[in-house]
């Protein structure tokens, strides 16, 4: 029986490593790609972002290539008569099954990992290179396209020679404290110090406000981050580290208990000194929609770890799917067999996930609610192991 499990996990290890190569080093480029596109990036900064693309590449394609390596030997075992054959000395189904599971669970682990890193570790380490690249990525983009847009500053040039930027415009959104402008000049640079761009202009016009200025020299400043087009959501609940969830569950209740003792008490004092005209004045569907989105804010923070871990194990509920089908369908073409577990998995696991998702981050059902794809997917599991391998 050792014979047969180092047999069935060396080839299943084997056509695993091999499809995962393959699949994530496409996506990986996918993905520079994407990036470069959307973010003007340099080659300099593509190779930097590599290492932190991986992680969300892997997520991805670690349960849709350990479900084809369960397939591919399954389902060739089944083909060639190799299952039937164990079975007629008296060795158990199981044993063959037994490394595809344990393989599948340690993945599984390692792929909660994964979801963790990449939309924590990895979008920041790509956030860092785009901003820490800003002032190339500007270059670069005005060199080959001649403009340079983000949600809060607009750059237009004639041409770039060097670092001179030749009779660019620069439109500038409004800010705090800062009406929109724009600026016109006869040329201009940019300097990036690490946390601030400064541009420095050479016989600019300034318009803003309707009015309109001209300065021989002139420097204007925007923090970095206002000029990549990056935003800072550091504490949006899908980016995170799980490690974190329940400090800024604790941060987000306090804030919300802060926020309804400070309505509490100014209601209070109204109804004390008979101020009801405040009472009347105020507007209480805008206070409802505030502690709305407190509650919406706790319910994200609340759904996410169930989320990634379920997401993990999906590892191991498609093999719990795809194995005990395989060997059923009895099919030497991998393909095949690939696609006819992979379909129904497709149809059910993801629209149930999403459903899932919705539901829990709504806060109309538990969080738990997004473990359904993975249940059904083991009840199926566990259904056509019993009734189309372990019977037969």
């Amino acid at each position: 029986m050792r014979l047969f499990t180092r047999y069935v996990t060396a080839e299943l290890l084997k056509t695993f490593l091999v499809t995962l190569t393959v699949l994530t080093s496409f996506l990986i480029v996918y993905g520079l790609v994407k990036q470069a596109r959307d973010q003007g990036l340099g080659p300099q900064q593509v190779v930097r972002i590599i290492p932190y693309i991986l992680p969300e590449m892997l997520r991805y394609t670690i349960p849709a290539t350990l479900l084809f390596a369960a397939c591919t030997v399954y389902g060739r075992m089944a083909g060639s008569n190799e299952v039937v054959a164990i079975k007629s000395l008296g060795i158990h189904p199981m044993t063959v099954l037994w490394p595809c599971y344990i393989l599948a669970f340690v993945l599984s682990l390692f792929t909660v990992l994964l979801n963790d890193m990449a939309i924590t570790w990895g979008q920041a380490g790509i956030e860092r290179v785009v901003i820490e690249g800003v002032e190339e990525i500007v270059y670069g983009m005005l060199r080959t396209q001649r403009n340079y847009t983000n949600k809060n500053i607009t750059i237009l040039v004639k041409a770039v020679e060097g670092r001179r930027l030749i009779q660019p415009t620069f439109t500038f959104s409004a800010t705090e404290g800062q009406p929109p402008k724009t600026v016109t000049a006869r040329e201009a640079q940019i300097r990036c110090d690490g946390k601030m761009l400064t541009i420095v202009f050479q016989h600019a016009t300034i318009e803003a406000q309707g009015l309109q200025s001209y300065l021989d020299h002139f420097e204007y400043e925007i923090p970095i981050l206002d000029a990549s087009r990056k935003t800072d959501d550091s504490h949006i609940p899908t980016r995170v580290p799980m490690r974190l969830i329940e400090t800024e569950v604790a941060q987000v209740e306090l804030e919300m208990s802060n926020y309804e003792r400070r309505q509490a008490g100014q209601l209070g004092l109204a109804l004390a000194t008979g101020d009801f005209d405040s009472l009347v004045q105020k507007d209480w569907a805008h206070e409802a929609i505030i502690l709305q989105d407190f509650r919406n804010h706790l319910y994200r923070l609340f759904t996410e770890p169930p989320r990634r871990w379920s997401a993990g194990f999906s590892c191991l509920c498609f093999v719990m799917v795809g194995a005990p089908m395989a060997i059923w369908l009895r099919s030497a073409d991998y393909l095949t067999s690939f696609f006819l577990c992979f379909g129904p998995i497709l149809l059910i696991y993801y629209p149930l996930l999403v459903f899932g998702v919705e539901q829990a981050k709504s806060g109309t059902l538990s969080p738990q609610i997004v473990w359904l794809g993975n249940g059904v997917l083991a009840a199926c599991g566990v259904w056509l192991l019993r009734s189309k391998v372990l019977r037969y």
